[in-house]
């Protein structure tokens, strides 16, 4: 058997248990009843009672009755709990075996909580445990204590990947043979991947002591993003029914800044698609999409430049665009285009048609059969790929007249003709595309034929600029670099008068590879553009690798690579595993997205009931009060003792006593049984609980966030400290003031915040003194903190503990618990504030900030290194406001100050002086949150200029 934990809430209660023999002396004295006497006064003579009669004791059983009624009064006052604990099957081992791929990521703390309950269930034993994960793979299953075991179930953190289950088979089959009294709990994803189907087969035929718990939701996951040219769409799914029907989908920037939101609905159905109606240019910006409120790696799908959808200007040389539409040149390039490119055309009669596209910042520039190209249009074109463009050049009867020094090799004059009647050729198929060339990978189809193009001059370094040729070796496609971009010439025409290519599936793919190559060129450098140059000419045995630099982790957020991770080839196209993580690869300027899931991936819910298995929801033993059962206890046998109480007066013998009795203890036997119990709430929620059947009401907007929304106001976070609340509010109340009287901000009235509850979007900056001794704020807030930093809100850190810090001692209290707050949070790398940071001049020209001390520095988001020239700048601050102020020297008592503006604190050292720096710190605080790089940016306005003229 095992003990049932109790615990009290208000355990102080329980003194009162030592006054029950005392009630019981009180208790066991009735005075005795009145007795009615004839008024008769002989007959009043004869029944008069003696002077002295000895009181008559309480019956026992109803003094024990309102003994008990004390006692349950007593118990109900100190709050009992009673918390539980399953009971672990079997007398021998027992062996938890925990899902931890991403799959079982949003309800996490569930099963870390179901498998810590049972873990102590066994601590009084002498049952040894063992904690095993799912990707522990083949290792020897040891047996532990339960302190050990709990140590390792803290231990074990979701991978962002679904392992493989059938080497932990193989352990466990091992485990089994020396163990057979072995028990044995599996808390499951409940989702068919990674050979669940198998390991669940495996499991069930080693024991019958098996216990299977599986979560209450299904898993819910993104697949197969797509950029198409009415929007983003991107399969939702989810591995069984049940839990929420709507969601959202969100699309986040590469700095995790939010693009657009879209929602989806299941509609009673495991997959959906969700899609996001935005501009190509916002949708190019996208790196990340996720499902809203669902933590795993799953539920992301990161974006790299191979998913853009870039801009393609096409101009055609034909007059008779016009006239035969579907057969000229431009029909064929964007009906193969428009699948995964912005097509964009210039508007008829444009005199210039190619200077008006480049105008659009289109990334490549396609001229079918344009002559020669001359005059300012020829500079401005050359420009264009030397800056990065690529331009793509189709023969025909203009070009092979008339050609420019735009195309990557000489041609002859005239071309040559395959398959007419003055020819004893017949028309050529392509050969295979060679290593080198970008269409490497490609099949080329048999029926695929050439029957005329342009050739080029066999100069000097021909074949390293041919990207496909004809099975006679003839260049079919040539390229060569210029600058930062690449001109590529195909020596065929873009409709089928010259070859049936258009017509096939291979011209769409190689247009496709080319644009793809538009990222690359736009983000290179020079140096590195000549190095893609090598490498797209020369022919290497190896491929390129690319290393990890940001990894997502099994709850879906981007973090730097284990040590484990393992880099990937510049081709790799498949999905993460344990070796290759999902995250981004190679450079930053040009990463390589790595998901969980491929385009067509699905989850399954895995069937337990065709496995003969029945798995058992997870659900933790949840506390129960036993409180409202103790008060209602108490309130039956109150009635009870009113019922004995009337019995031993009498009263009861009368007919309306005893009914009105009666009635009375139904009534209050009903409301007992009718009343539900009281379940004690948590704290906090847990990620992954199961969301109500029904939406919930949004709340209605407070007149206070109302204001907010219209007016400008300062805020800080209540600490539940009354002195420290009031030196805050007093403190941003003075600096408001300030604000109005020599800024043209006229701030509202400053407002304190509890995070968790209060919404913080209406407050471009927050300040929040830290109090060492005050409890950590709930995961939700911590959550919403994260979120108002990261869509750009400014939170000032205060420690307020300049003068008892130490720079090489150890943290203050309110140091380590703001380390302790900020683990949840996504924290930029911090630096002191360099003397020549733009905050130091927003508005007032200042050595830092100050406050109460002086003495203690401030911390910010760090800047980029200085350039390597020593060339010196006057601020280096370059894009955006950081998100996080870390001070220690108490700002807000240095910014209180009465009517008359002076300190309501002693400042350290003190003096009018320190107390007006303080409010110019505070003035530039809030002028920088509010201007962002304005500032910043007009320090190089001049340079900022002279290239805009250019």
């Amino acid at each position: 058997m095992f003990a049932i934990p109790l615990a009290f809430t208000v355990p102080l209660a329980l003194a009162a248990l030592v006054g029950l023999p005392i009630l019981y002396y009180l208790l066991r004295v009735t005075p005795p009843r009145p007795q009615q006497v004839p008024f008769p006064p002989l007959r009043l003579f004869l029944d008069l009672l003696p002077i002295r009669q000895t009181p008559s004791r309480t019956p026992w059983p109803l003094l024990a009755l309102r003994l008990l009624i004390a006692a349950c009064i007593i118990f109900a006052m100190a709050g009992p709990v009673l918390n539980p604990a399953p009971l672990a099957a079997g007398t021998g081992p027992l062996v938890i075996i925990v899902d931890d791929g991403w799959t079982a990521a949003p309800d996490w703390d569930r099963r870390v909580e179901a498998a810590a309950q049972r873990i102590e269930a066994l601590s009084r034993l002498s049952r040894p445990v063992s904690v095993v994960a799912a990707s522990d793979g083949a290792q020897e299953i040891a047996l532990t204590d339960a302190a050990k075991a709990r140590d390792r179930l803290r231990a074990i953190k979701p991978a962002p990947y679904v392992p493989d289950r059938l080497p932990l088979l193989g352990a466990i089959k091992i485990f089994a043979g020396a163990h057979p009294d072995a028990a044995y709990v599996w808390i499951t994803d409940a989702v068919d991947r990674g050979h669940a189907h198998d390991f669940a087969l495996g499991l069930a035929s080693l024991q019958k002591s098996l216990t299977i718990v599986a979560g209450a939701e299904p898993a819910r996951a993104l697949a197969g993003p797509q950029n198409l040219a009415s929007g983003v769409e991107v399969r939702v799914m989810r591995s069984g029914l049940g839990g929420p029907e709507q969601g959202q989908l969100r699309a986040l920037d590469a700095k995790g800044l939010s693009i657009g939101a879209a929602p989806y609905d299941f509609a009673g159905k495991t997959s959906t698609v969700a899609r996001l109606d935005l501009p190509v240019e916002l949708r190019n910006d996208i790196a990340r999409l996720d499902i809203a409120n669902e933590h795993s790696a799953g539920a992301v799908s990161l974006l790299d430049a191979r998913w853009r959808r870039r801009s393609v200007g096409i101009v055609s040389g034909e007059v008779a665009d016009v006239s035969q539409p579907l057969l000229a040149p431009n029909y064929y390039l964007r009906k193969a285009l428009t699948p995964f490119a912005d097509v964009r055309e210039a508007r008829p009669g444009d005199g210039d048609p190619i200077h008006s596209l480049m105008a659009e910042n289109v990334a490549v520039l396609i001229l079918a059969d344009v002559g020669a190209v001359s005059g300012q249009t020829h500079d401005d074109l050359r420009r264009f790929v030397e800056d990065g463009g690529i331009l793509v050049r189709f023969a025909g009867s203009r070009l092979a007249g008339a050609s420019d020094d735009l195309v990557p090799v000489r041609l002859r004059r005239g071309g040559r003709v395959l398959g007419g009647s003055m020819s004893w050729d017949t028309p050529k198929r392509l050969a295979p595309f060679e290593r080198s060339s970008p269409f490497f990978g490609l099949e080329t189809p048999a029926e695929v034929t050439i029957t005329r193009q342009v050739l080029a001059e066999p100069d000097p370094g021909l074949p390293g600029k041919t990207l496909a040729q004809l099975s006679d070796g003839t260049p079919l496609v040539t390229a060569s670099r210029m600058g930062k971009g690449m001109s590529i010439l195909f020596h065929v025409t873009a409709d089928t008068t010259w070859s049936n290519l258009p017509l096939s599936g291979l011209f769409v793919d190689m247009l496709r590879k080319i644009v793809d190559l538009a990222g690359e060129t736009r983000q290179s450098s020079a140096q590195e553009a000549d190095a893609s140059a090598s490498a797209l000419n020369a022919q290497t045995d190896q491929p390129k690798t690319a290393a990890p630099t940001r990894i997502l982790d099994g709850f879906g957020a981007l973090g730097p690579p284990p040590a484990n991770a393992k880099p990937i080839s510049v081709d790799f196209s498949g999905v993460a595993d344990a070796e290759h993580l999902p995250g981004f690869y190679g450079p930053a300027n040009a990463p390589i997205a790595v998901n969980a899931l491929g385009r067509d991936d699905k989850i399954e819910a895995l069937d337990f009931a065709l496995l003969g298995l029945a798995p058992s929801l997870l659900r933790g033993a949840e506390p129960i009060d036993l409180q409202p059962y103790l008060i209602a206890a108490a309130f039956l046998l109150f009635c009870l003792d009113a019922l004995a109480s009337l019995w031993l007066s009498g009263a009861l013998r009368q007919r309306r006593s005893a009914a009105a009795a009666l009635s009375l203890l139904i009534v209050a036997g009903a409301m007992s049984a009718v009343a539900p119990p009281v379940k004690a709430e948590p704290a906090a929620p847990l990620s992954g609980l199961a969301a109500p059947l029904s939406k919930p009401a949004a709340p209605a907007v407070s007149a206070r966030d109302m204001k907010s929304a219209l007016t400008t106001r300062l805020g800080y976070i209540l600490t539940g400290d009354a002195k420290v609340d009031e030196a805050s509010k007093q403190g941003l109340l003075s600096l408001s003031r300030v604000l109005a009287r020599r800024t043209s901000l006229t701030p509202g009235e400053p407002v304190g915040l509890d995070p968790a509850r209060d919404e913080l979007s209406f407050y471009p900056l927050l300040y929040w003194p830290i109090v060492a001794g005050r409890p950590q704020p709930p995961q939700q807030a911590i959550s919403r903190i994260s979120a108002f930093m990261k869509q750009g809100g400014t939170i000032i850190f205060d420690t307020r503990d300049a003068l008892s810090a130490r720079p090489d001692g150890p943290p203050t209290p309110e140091a380590r618990w703001l380390r302790q707050l900020l683990e949840g949070v996504d924290v930029p790398e911090l630096a002191p504030v360099p003397a020549d940071h733009v905050v130091t001049k927003t508005f007032y020209l200042l050595d830092g900030f100050i406050g109460r001390y002086a003495n203690g520095a401030t911390w910010i988001e760090a800047l980029p290194p200085a350039p390597a020239d020593g060339s010196a700048r006057p601020a280096r601050s370059g894009d955006g406001v950081s998100p996080v102020v870390i001070t220690s020297n108490d700002l807000a008592a240095g910014w209180a100050s009465d009517a008359d503006g002076e300190s309501l604190y002693a400042l350290t050292p003190g003096g009018a002086r320190q107390h007006e720096l303080a409010l110019r710190g505070g003035v530039n605080l809030v002028m920088y949150t509010l201007t962002g790089n304005y500032k910043a940016d007009q320090v190089h306005v001049r340079d900022l200029l002279e290239r805009l003229a250019h």
